[in-house]
């Protein structure tokens, strides 16, 4: 399942994937560059970075935008950075703690699978919310991707 219920906690794993035909360097430079998350990511309405670009361990960036019809922050930190394999960012500040994974796949096509994972705890949430929060991420993420998909396979 894609979620578990505790007692007060709520626990979200939540993978998405693509291919994208574009090789696998071109959408890693595009996507793991936090500048360009509003550009694919529409729920992104801004990004500030909190250390100096470029992206590696321990860069510190605020995503600032819209989910479930408010406004939010997520303060994330990047605890590794592998080019070309691996990026996982984490937060434990905004609405509940949460961990996003990139990871990219060279395909024999010459095309790159990336998958797109957020998995976080939230305590307090009514079993009510989880099918919600969770139709809602998979549904950014979806929407996100696709939007990905498309502007690298437009782009020159």
């Amino acid at each position: 399942m894609p979620w578990q219920n505790r007692v007060d906690t709520m626990t979200l794993d939540i993978c998405t994937t693509v291919e994208i035909s574009r090789p696998l360097m071109d959408v890693v430079a595009y996507s793991a560059d936090p500048t360009n998350a509003r550009a694919w990511y529409r729920n992104i309405k801004f990004i500030e970075w909190r250390s100096l670009p470029p992206l590696r361990t321990g860069t510190l960036v605020a995503f600032f935008g819209r989910f479930l019809g408010r406004t939010r922050t997520y303060h994330y930190e990047v605890t590794e950075f592998v080019v070309g394999e691996r990026l996982v960012m984490r937060t434990a500040q905004g609405p509940f703690p949460m961990e996003t994974t990139y990871t990219w796949e060279p395909m024999p096509n010459g095309a790159t699978r990336m998958t797109l994972r957020k998995r976080g705890t939230a305590k307090g949430l009514s079993r009510l919310a989880v099918p919600l929060l969770t139709r809602s991420i998979r549904r950014a993420n979806e929407t996100g991707l696709r939007h990905l998909k498309q502007i690298l396979e437009t782009a020159n």
